[in-house]
């Protein structure tokens, strides 16, 4: 009982049991991963993550695309991978574009015949929806490219390799998380063999035989069965059998040992044969496998003896496949493989055979060195040529042939390669030079160029690194001399250039290097030297002074020993100042200085000495007494004595002889040396007996004492000169002393003046008063008097006064008349200034007024007079329009002679295909199936849209027109747009309305786009957005998709030139630290500071930012933080602010039309608003986000596995908040307090960016940009391409059908005509002709999923063409010619109005001034060349009288009046208004009318060379159709013997039984015998006459076509009538003369 119940607690439950195989499959999956992944590292050679992380690497495609490379390079080439370093998948994430890589895997896998079961879906791999079956492939794909020799064998590690039970747990949880089953890895050898044998029974049978005889373990028995023809093995070798024998028993021995270990595991899953036996794939692999390595044998033994036949034949082999061998290279194989095979024993420790890789890189290695080296020969040979041949050009163009194998050329240097290779080639034995003589030449020839470049660009850097170069082998080139190297060899530059010479020879440079280091060494002495010299100075010896200055490398001349003293005096005296005016102690003299020094104690010894002998001839005449001796030694400029007066002579021996004698009495006379005191202190002493002098004092100590020195003769002199001066001072100021006196007196006098007038002043009032009481007293009197006088006298007075007056007038009347004529031509301009101001307000009249008045129009109607031309060019502006219109119409028609022409040639092949199957069956034909004859010839071959049948063509061309119209007119897409929710609206950009304008890849497609995103932007404005700051708060639809498409693909490029130089200074500069939140600096502090002590801080860890920024080291940082912002947002504005016109056109424009939508919506908002949200477009949305992370949009190139570190992500986050703030013009307030300061750096900011906005605002339109207009479409020959999938264009479909109403609501829209052409929306059954199975098969989804995918092609073109009226056209030249011809009448003829002008008849100097006017006008036309005459009926207008023209005007305008173009009630003013607009347009419409005249004749030459184009396709159609027809009758004849083809005769009756007659009306069947048909073959290809003849009487004829016939089977039918009577089957009267004519 106790057993029993162990035996209960050791069962599993259902519930263990069910875990624990759920365990086991989770583990066979990830030993599936690990095989799949060493299969995929031996193939690629590359290392691949665990298992765990494979699934998600294969994601992306790249390891399975380079898989592709492997096996099938041509399908799969490197350069199509997408990025496959995988540096965009790490960055971002996957992409769309990885679906491509996944693509080109399964093309190669197709491509090498890879059964399509095994291939998984592109969403198994991109959406990770089936990973098991992508594996599950890999295992099928190892298989089938080891059976072809491929690839390696997988490995079956099952059981062999470990993994923790949390990955095992993970693995199961996946695959329980996606519920999906694994497939069976163990049956795809039979699968395999099950899909690619022809007899499965056979090939089974052959496969048991082989494994049952390799059990047995007899060669010979194992090599027959191998050899049974079912068991379709390729490549056996007798020789090989044992080594068959040997792999297959060790494969069937390792296959029946993981079988069984598989076994172990709790639920198996099916046992199968195979899981023992070896498949046939696997068999042929091995063999494969056995045969390569026997095929390397051989070569190794051939490398082993050196033998290069046996090499040549072993590399023949076919197993090795080595396409590329070349019996010219056999000696290069032998040399390369031996290497190769010797490097690998190197590495390996012994002896191995090559690998089959190796040999193939090894050959195409050899391949490559031979060619190389012909190709050398050759350039080698070209070189020498050239270079005899003289021409520095042709030289230098030799030398740069790759193939030469030479280092770089520098063109600039031609003229040196030519001569010094033209040199060294003379002096060569054989004239000739080798490949390694030309290599060593050249080599030293670039490197001299490149030094003679950098000396021309003035670069040190460029220099220095050519005379390092080896190539250059300059010797002695040390590193400290590098600037002096070259200036010198600048100025040696300078000197050959101006001796004539071009470039600096090696010779020259080695030369200037060999001076400069000698010249560099010499001053390195002479700055020992100094040293030397400055050290002595602060000794105080003068001795070791003179030592140093004597030093050979102080280079410094005449210096004389006994000097020495004065040599060490003002040396040390110049020292000091300097020292004293530096500041420095340590200051040292330098070598010029000290030069200097050395001159000035030469000089000041010189000039002691010549003062001292003055000194000494002074004492010397004062001792003998003579006056005139003694005034012409004091007047010796050496003794420099001051004052020194010839007329004092005897004055100065006077004085000096006294004083002489004085010191006579106490000195002593008898040493001989006399010492001198110079003015900075130092003595000199001379010798009075030899005349010589010394800085240094006598040894013996004795001076003379009685000698006068140089101080005391001075002051003598001095003395007796100022006596002197006073002297002659007051004799010659004698009138000076008068004067003076007299002043004195003149002082005293003005003294007692001012005096009195004091007084006077004190009593002004009172002698004021008495003034004007006399005053007024004498001038009462005298009024009195003069009163009476004239009223005495009263008319003598009034005739005086009226006489004066007249003469006054007079004189102002001829002054006023002279000045007028002394300044007519002053008057002249003032006039000319008052009519143009009223010329000026009249204009603005004519300008401004809506309906400006008549005379107003007359007063410059003379401006339309200027010339004829413009009538002449308005009438060719519509001729040329009518050509045109007429030339499209031509050209549509052409057009559609081509389609049909292509249809005929469809029909043509098609009917010959068909034919091809007919003819298969026609032995089988009988009368019972007559019928499926005929439904075998309309059988049509091709398959869904592109079918060749009439109902498909005309939906293939409906879907045309639509997509064209989509494409060309955005208006309905940009409804269509904010129709759908906006995640759909998305992807419906991304998938139909990106693939619909191929992505802008062309100038069309990127125009059309353009306007599309304009419209859209357009409609979203006027509908969605109420208030100017919606955009900026909400996620505009447009404004997304705009910025996502110009900033990936479009505009990345852009990103990175603007902003890359910028960025990189951030990431470069290590030391940038920008924190500008105070509470992380005072953390940061904090930590700093612990680190530091090792002690723990007493701050609080948690303050607010108040509290952190009271600390002053929190806010020394923050300031520093905030200048190194400043600093680097600088940099940032800079770039952006200076590259406008490295932004997309497209966001450029996309700006322009936000900001005139904008102010259009909201008039009132200000400029600064608007500008807000254009910034936010420009800058925040598209340039923001590549400032914040700009590895995600490579700015930047960052090594892989790299990525920003966060000090830098803070750094570019702060200076984007920083631009952001100022881009939207928002300062920094409320918890970004603390940067309050950087406001006003804001607010410059966001002045410049105003400007910038401004700035890209400016762009032409797009018209301009891609010089597109309204005849682009017409002109261009190819048509526009799309490629769409069904699901893509059924969607579009759908979505039209919906929103129709919405998207054109208007009745008469093309669109409905265009819908309504489409009808219902189709099935993918009828868009691709493939059979969809029913809803309840369970493939059904996968069917249409992929039947979804299927992509098509579209040609759009347009089914309306405008087209103009020639009403229209009419009207115009109407309204032209009364114009003209009211021009004429109102220069001629007054008038208030129009009318009054029109029925007033003219009088006789009215009709002369018209004459007159017209006489001009012929003479002026008379003149113009012909191309420019007028038009004709232009011209006639111009015969026509005043009151003819008048008439003509009239009528003109009761027929515009008619037409609604003017108004007699309004006195015709429209016209009036249409003249006056005609005078302010004129030179602007003009312009603008030359532009379209040369527009119009572009456009008529590029319609004709279309029409051209499409009549020579015609041509070649017809030619094409006709040279069919011909071969097919060709082949008749041949067959025929070359003889003419004889007519068909067939009864009624006959014909009825084949089936192609099917009744005659009004003939019974029983006279159908009586009924003879005769089919003729006519001379021209493909006709046909058939005769009818009742009872041998001929009765009709009828003309049949053979491309009728197609036509008609295009066309779906089936029965036609001949002669009105006769109903035969269409197809089978193809078939009959298929066969009997054209022997098909």
């Amino acid at each position: 009982m106790e057993g029993a119940g162990s035996l209960r607690c050791e069962r599993l439950t259902a519930e263990e049991m069910d875990e624990k195989r759920r365990q086991n499959i989770a583990y066979q999956y990830l030993c599936h991963l690990e095989e799949a992944k060493r299969w995929l590292e031996a193939c690629l050679s590359e290392e691949l993550p665990p298992p765990m992380e494979l699934e998600e690497t294969l994601r992306n495609g790249v390891v399975l695309a380079k898989l592709g490379h492997c096996f099938a390079p041509t399908v799969v080439p490197l350069k199509k991978i997408y990025d496959p370093e995988q540096t965009r998948y790490k960055a971002a994430g996957l992409h769309f574009r990885h679906t491509d890589n996944i693509n080109y895997w399964r093309d190669a896998m197709s491509h090498v015949g890879l059964p399509s079961l095994f291939h998984p879906e592109t969403t198994d791999i991109y959406d990770k929806k089936n990973m098991p079956r992508v594996v599950y492939c890999i295992h099928a794909l190892s298989l089938y490219l080891f059976k072809l020799g491929l690839a390696p064998q997988i490995q079956d590690l099952y059981g062999k390799v470990d993994f923790t039970e949390e990955e095992i747990n993970n693995m199961k949880r996946e695959l329980e998380k996606y519920g999906l089953q694994l497939p069976a890895f163990s049956k795809i050898g039979g699968i395999l063999a099950n899909e690619l044998s022809v007899d499965e029974a056979a090939v089974h049978a052959a496969v048991l035989a082989i494994n049952q005889a390799v059990e047995q373990g007899v060669v010979a028995q194992t090599m027959g069965a191998l050899r049974n023809p079912s068991a379709m093995l390729l490549g056996l070798r007798q020789e090989l059998a044992g080594a068959y024998q040997e792999m297959l028993q060790g494969a069937k021995l390792e296959k029946g040992s993981n079988a069984r270990n598989r076994l172990l595991q709790v639920i198996p899953e099916g046992e199968d044969i195979y899981d023992h036996y070896l498949t046939q794939a696997e068999i042929q692999g091995h063999i494969n496998k056995v045969n390569v390595h026997g095929a390397l044998e051989e070569v190794d033994d051939a490398l082993e003896q050196q033998d290069v036949l046996a090499l040549h034949h072993a590399l023949q082999d076919p197993v090795l496949a080595l396409h590329c061998l070349q019996r010219d290279n056999l000696h290069r194989y032998l040399e390369q493989l031996s290497v190769d095979r010797e490097q690998k024993a190197l590495e390996l420790g012994y002896v191995d055979l090559l690998e089959q890789e190796e040999l193939e890189a090894g050959i195409l290695t050899a391949n490559r060195k031979g060619e190389e080296e012909r190709a050398m020969l050759g350039a080698i040979n070209r070189i020498n040529a050239a270079i005899r041949h003289g021409k520095a050009a042709e030289t230098v163009e030799a030398l740069m042939d790759p193939a030469a194998q030479l280092p770089d050329v520098y063109p600039l240097a031609a003229p040196l390669y030519q001569h010094q290779l033209a040199l060294l080639q003379s002096q060569h034995p054989r004239g000739e030079l080798v490949q390694e003589e030309l290599f060593v030449a050249v080599e030293m020839l670039s490197a001299v160029a490149l030094v003679n470049r950098a000396l021309d660009a003035g670069d040190p850097d460029a220099l220095w690194s050519s005379l390092v170069s080896s190539a250059l082998g300059l010797a002695g080139v040390e590193d400290a001399n590098a600037q002096r190297y070259f200036e010198d060899l600048v100025q040696l530059k300078g000197q050959s250039r101006a001796a004539g010479g071009e470039f600096l020879s090696w010779n020259d440079i080695q030369d200037r290097v060999n001076a400069t280091n000698s010249s560099v060494q010499d001053e390195n002495d002479r700055i020992t030297a100094v040293r030397l010299i400055n050290e002595a100075l602060l000794q105080e010896d003068p001795e070791k002074t003179l030592s140093a200055l004597l030093l050979q490398a102080a280079a410094l001349p005449h210096v004389t020993l006994p000097i020495a003293h004065r040599y060490h005096h003002v040396l040390a005296r110049a020292r000091r100042m300097k020292a004293q005016a530096t500041g420095d102690d340590g200051a040292v003299l330098w070598w010029e200085e000290i030069q200097e020094g050395v001159c000035k104690a030469n000089e000041d010894t010189v000039a002691a000495r010549k003062m001292a002998l003055g000194i000494a001839a002074i004492n010397q005449a004062i001792k003998e007494g003579k006056v005139t001796q003694t005034l012409r030694v004091l007047l010796n400029p050496a003794v420099a004595l001051c004052g020194v007066v010839s007329a004092c002579a005897a004055g100065y021996q006077e004085q000096l002889a006294a004083l002489m004698a004085t010191k006579r009495q106490t000195g002593s006379a008898k040493p001989c040396w006399t010492r001198h005191r110079l003015a900075d202190g130092a003595e000199f002493y001379l010798s009075l007996q030899s005349f010589e002098g010394s800085w240094q004092h006598p040894p013996d100590g004795g001076i003379n004492t009685t000698h006068l020195s140089r101080e005391e003769i001075q002051a003598v002199v001095t003395r007796v000169t100022a006596a002197h001066d006073r002297e002659r001072l007051w004799a010659a100021n004698v009138a000076f002393v008068v004067r003076l006196q007299a002043r004195l007196r003149g002082f005293l006098v003005r003294r007692e003046l001012a005096a009195r007038w004091s007084i006077l002043r004190e009593q002004r009032p009172a002698a004021v008063r008495i003034q004007a009481c006399w005053r007024g007293y004498r001038q009462r009197r005298a009024y009195l008097e003069r009163l009476r006088y004239l009223r005495a006298n009263a008319d003598a007075a009034i005739k005086i006064q009226a006489g004066v007056r007249m003469w006054q007038a007079r004189r102002r009347y001829q002054e006023r008349l002279r000045y007028f004529r002394r300044n007519v031509e002053a008057v002249v301009k003032i006039q000319a200034f008052v009519r143009a101001h009223k010329a000026r307000g009249d204009y603005r009249m004519l300008v401004h007024a809506r309906s400006p008045p008549l005379s107003i129009v007359r007063r410059f109607i003379h401006l339309l007079e200027q010339s004829q031309q413009d009538f002449w060019e308005e009438s060719e502006v519509l001729r040329l329009q009518e050509e045109v219109v007429k030339r499209i119409r031509a050209n549509r028609q052409l057009e559609s002679d081509l389609d049909l022409m292509d249809i005929k040639i469809g029909l043509l092949v098609k009917n010959r295909i068909t034919l091809q199957e007919v003819v298969c069956h026609c032995k089988k034909l009988t009368k019972k199936n007559k019928e499926q004859l005929s439904e075998m010839m309309s059988i049509d071959k091709q398959k869904g849209l592109k079918s060749l049948s009439k109902e498909k063509r005309q939906k293939l061309e409906a879907y045309q027109h639509l997509f064209y119209l989509l494409q060309t007119q955005p208006v309905y897409l940009a409804r269509l747009i904010f129709q759908m929710p906006q995640n759909k609206s998305t992807k419906f950009m991304e998938s139909v309305i990106f693939t619909l304008y191929n992505y802008a890849s062309t100038p069309r497609e990127a125009f059309l786009l353009l306007q599309l995103f304009k419209a859209a932007l357009q409609e979203e404005i006027s509908s969605k957005v109420d208030q100017v700051h919606d955009i900026l708060l909400g996620n505009a639809t447009v404004i997304r998709m705009v910025v996502s498409f110009y900033r990936n693909a479009h505009g990345q490029n852009a990103l990175q030139h603007i902003l890359g130089d910028p960025v990189q200074q951030v990431l470069q500069d290590k030391t940038l630290s920008i924190r500008t939140n105070p509470v992380d600096i005072y953390k940061a502090w904090i930590n700093q500071t612990e680190s530091q002590s090792g002690q723990k801080s007493k701050l609080p860890y948690e303050v607010s930012p108040e509290q952190a920024l009271s600390y002053p080291e929190v806010q020394r940082q923050l300031d520093i933080s905030i200048h190194n912002l400043l600093m680097m947002t600088d940099k940032f504005v800079s770039a952006i602010t200076s590259s406008v016109d490295k932004i997309p056109y497209g966001m450029r424009y996309m700006a322009k039309i936000l900001r005139a939508s904008l102010a259009e919506k909201f008039p009132k908002a200000s400029a600064e608003d608007i500008d807000k949200v254009v910034g936010n477009l420009l800058y925040y949305r598209y340039m923001n986000p590549a400032v914040v992370a700009p590895d995600g949009f490579d700015i930047v190139a960052l090594p892989a596995r790299v990525t920003l570190h966060p000090e830098q992500r803070r750094s570019l986050g702060s200076i984007a908040k920083v631009l952001q703030h100022a881009a939207a013009h928002k300062p920094f307030d409320g918890d970004n307090a603390h940067l309050c300061g950087i406001n006003r750096y804001l607010e410059e900011t966001h002045r410049k960016f105003r400007r910038f906005i401004s700035a890209a605002c400016s762009v032409p339109e797009p018209e301009e940009r891609f010089n597109m207009d309204e005849y682009s479409e017409m002109v261009a020959v190819a048509k526009p391409v799309i490629y769409i999938t069904v699901g893509e264009l059924i969607n579009t479909h759908r979505l039209l059908l919906e929103h129709q109403d919405s998207i054109a609501p208007q009745h008469g829209d093309p669109l409905h005509a265009l819908l309504e052409d489409l009808g219902e929306l189709p099935t993918f059954q009828f868009l691709v002709g493939e059979n969809v199975p029913s809803p309840m098969d369970t493939s059904a989804e996968q069917m249409l999923c992929h039947l979804s995918k299927v992509e098509v092609s579209l040609t759009l073109t347009g089914k309306l063409v405008p087209v103009a009226s020639s009403e229209e056209s009419d009207t115009r030249s109407l309204l032209l010619s009364t114009k003209q011809m009211l021009v004429d009448v109102i220069q001629s003829q007054p008038g208030d109005s129009l009318p009054e002008i029109l029925w007033t008849r003219a009088s006789e100097h009215e009709e002369a001034s018209h004459a007159h006017l017209m006489h001009r006008r012929a003479l002026r036309d008379a003149q113009t060349p012909a191309k420019l005459q007028r038009n004709r009926s232009l011209a006639a207008n111009s015969q026509l009288s005043m009151e003819e023209k008048k008439r003509k005007i009239i009528r003109n305008l009761r027929r515009l009046e008619s037409l609604g173009l003017v108004d007699s009630a309004h006195q015709y003013q429209e016209l009036i208004n249409e003249l006056a607009k005609d005078i302010r347009n004129q030179r602007r419409y003009r312009q603008h009318r030359k532009g379209e005249l040369l527009k119009l004749r572009q456009t008529l030459q590029g319609l004709n060379a279309k029409t051209l184009f499409y009549e020579e396709q015609i041509d070649y159609y017809n030619q094409y159709i006709k040279t069919c027809l011909d071969n097919l009758a060709a082949s008749t004849k041949a067959s025929g013997k070359n003889k003419k083809l004889q007519s068909l005769h067939y009864t009624a009756a006959r014909l009825f039984e084949k089936g192609v007659l099917l009744e005659i009306e009004d003939l019974p069947h029983s006279q159908f015998r009586n009924v003879i048909f005769d089919i003729i073959p006519c001379e021209e290809s493909g006709r046909f006459q058939v005769k009818a003849k009742f009872m041998g009487i001929d009765m009709e004829r009828f003309h049949l076509h053979y491309q009728d016939l197609l036509q008609l089977q295009y066309e779906g039918v089936a029965v036609m009538k001949m002669f009105d009577k006769a109903k035969v089957n269409v197809n089978l009267l193809i078939f009959l003369l298929n066969k009997k004519f054209f022997k098909k």
